[in-house]
């Protein structure tokens, strides 16, 4: 009985062990087909990546050039080691001490060639943040989700044409042995460049224009008639290299800790009371609205007395607040010419403040010139409801005046300012300011961003772009003319424009308009430069801003109507001049925009060399 029991116990004993080992068998097997072929080709991909490695290529972003080719920000060739740690993907590193040829790579680093003397217009990048990694930029999708590490614009022309400068980032696919040494390129994706974006800016103007606000805080903006900017600086300025170079952090901290604000575009940011900047603008609404003609006389006795419920305000002529000098009997003319204070609250008087204030913002004041830069504000035009809903306080007499002559709370930007006075230089055309023109932007078939309205703007054949008719009469901006080219004459108060206006620019290469520098213009009569100079006073503190603007030659169809009107050229440039806090406009100002004068027509062949200066 015992031994059938112990035989019985064994042959169970023997078919459990049978089980756990078919048991077992099937596990395995079960385990066998799900690594390969359930799950096999995840971990086949397992495999893969620990031995084959994506690396992106980075594109090149497309240049930026100047209207004659000459590079502003272009690309330069970092060489970088390309690592395979065991725990991470790759790495690169600067440092390519002792590494082989197969681990070195070429990567483009952004080149800022102008760099402080031009950052305002370029702008610059900065690394893609957190929020921006694996996101597509909606202006541009077909670029793709933006990587760990690529570099983006941040202001300026390298914000606004971000989807033209940056290009396709390629890929290469790297085999790797077990210890991370590279054995083979199993393929690659070439990365494709961005385009380059050709400016309106003149390379050698721009490099002399930022030498003229050292040590001033300040704007200068250069442009043609028709919009284009052929020089913009804001002083102070800062190097956009700092922000790629991750060995400049000092230097970046203390760029973002200036109290100057080298990073505050004064240009288009920057708002300031314009002065006597104005009163051609003025001149022009008064005349429009038939409020005066240009006949008009005024006598100024250097004061005007208000009699008020509130008090006695007496409003003085700034002749007479300095040297008790009264200008007499003046017309529009003189008055724009002596900049007489008295002229111009009389005219505003009799104008009235609506006008006034629908003139300037006619002329942009008020408003954004929508320039293909990031950043811009609008100035402030006040007007009675304004001022109730701002300051809960009606308008008086008084704030007319202030007004009239550029004071009071009304504010621009300089390259407002500049527009202006550009409508006057271009015969009534307000012309949208930009730095890439229209056929540049049709040939690389990107959207216009020009407010194009067809009824009321006209085509500029000489621009290719639309500018807006201001709708003023040929006798009007002759006039004005006439006023601001005495502003520059003896007797005005652009004094360091007499020596030309006194003489006049001519095609005799002979005549020296100044010591060594020698001006010619195309045409049978001389040039003149028409000019308007402005002190700002600054009520806090007592200060005053230095505004001085010009263009030249100022020669219109009415002065010129003896000549075959295609052949006449707009006026050359239109240069404004800001220096905050600097005292009087034709002290401070007026020696830079001289300087700006002397280089841009200093040439006796320059205007000749011109793109679309002489040519139809």
């Amino acid at each position: 009985m015992e031994t059938y029991t112990q035989a019985k116990t064994q042959s169970w004993l023997v078919w459990f062990l049978k089980g756990i080992l078919i048991l077992g068998f099937f596990i395995l097997l079960a385990r066998l087909i799900d690594l390969q072929i359930i799950r096999g080709s995840y971990y086949k991909n397992l495999a893969d990546e620990n031995r084959i490695r994506r690396i992106p290529l980075t594109s090149e972003r497309g240049r930026i050039l100047a209207r004659g080719g000459e590079v502003i920000v272009g690309n330069r060739e970092v060489k970088k080691r390309l690592i395979f740690p065991k725990d991470s993907l790759y790495e690169k590193s600067v440092d390519i001490k002792n590494a082989g040829t197969d681990e070195i790579i070429t990567e483009p680093l952004r080149d800022y060639l102008l760099g402080n003397q031009a950052a305002h217009i370029t702008g610059y990048l900065g690394e893609a943040n957190e929020e921006e990694v694996g996101k597509v930029d909606p202006k541009c999708p077909e670029k793709g989700p933006r990587k760990l590490g690529s570099f983006v614009g941040r202001s300026g022309l390298e914000y606004e044409y971000e989807c033209l400068l940056s290009g396709y980032d390629g890929e290469e696919l790297v085999e790797v042995d077990s210890v991370g040494k590279k054995i083979r390129s199993l393929g690659r994706k070439e990365a494709i460049p961005g385009m380059d974006l050709i400016t309106t800016i003149d390379f050698g103007l721009q490099k002399e224009v930022s030498s003229l606000l050292t040590g001033k805080k300040g704007a200068i903006v250069v442009t043609d008639p028709g919009g284009e900017i052929l020089a913009f600086y804001s002083g102070p300025s800062f190097d956009p290299n700092i922000f790629i170079n991750p060995e400049k952090g000092d230097e970046l901290k203390k760029i973002l800790t200036d109290e100057n604000f080298p990073l505050f575009n004064r240009v288009i940011s920057g708002t300031y009371h314009p002065g006597s900047i104005v009163k051609p603008l003025i001149s022009i609404t008064s005349l429009e609205e038939d409020v005066v003609e240009d006949d008009f006389i005024y006598e100024d006795t250097g004061s005007i007395t208000l009699e008020t419920a509130y008090g006695t305000y007496n409003y003085n002529n700034w002749y007479f607040t300095q040297y008790g000098g009264k200008e007499g009997k003046i017309n529009v003319k003189q008055a724009i010419s002596r900049s007489t204070d008295t002229f111009f609250y009389k005219i505003g008087e009799l104008t009235g403040i609506e006008k006034i204030s629908n003139w300037l913002n006619k002329f942009g004041l008020g408003s954004l010139s929508e320039i293909d830069l990031p950043g811009e504000v609008s100035g402030l035009v006040p007007s009675p409801e304004w001022k109730l809903k701002a300051k809960g306080e009606r308008w008086f007499l008084g704030n007319t005046y202030h007004l009239a002559i550029g004071q009071g709370d009304i504010a621009v930007t300089p390259l407002a300012i500049n527009a202006a006075i550009g409508s006057i230089a271009s015969e009534g055309l307000l012309c949208q300011p930009h730095f890439v023109k229209e056929k540049e932007l049709e040939k690389l078939r990107l959207p216009i961003n020009f407010l194009i309205n067809q009824e009321k703007d006209i085509f500029s054949e000489k621009k290719n772009f639309y500018c807006q008719d201001l709708g003023i009469s040929q006798k009007t901006i002759e006039t004005v003319r006439q006023g601001m080219i005495g502003a520059c004459s003896s007797g005005g108060t652009g004094y360091t424009f007499f020596d030309i206006n006194d003489k006049g620019m001519t095609t005799n290469k002979s005549d020296q308009i100044s010591s060594d520098e020698t001006a010619v213009y195309p045409n049978e009569e001389p040039g003149k430069i028409a000019c308007k100079t402005g002190t700002a006073e600054i009520y806090t503190d007592g200060d005053t801003h230095a505004w001085f603007t010009f263009f030249a030659p100022a020669l219109t169809k009415a002065s010129l109507g003896k000549l075959d009107a295609k052949s006449i050229p707009e006026s050359e440039i239109v240069v404004t001049v800001l220096v905050e806090k600097g005292g009087e406009g034709s002290k401070v100002a007026g020696p830079i925009a001289r300087e700006i004068f002397d280089y841009w027509f200093g040439e006796a062949k320059r205007i000749q060399d011109k793109v679309g200066i002489l040519q139809d």
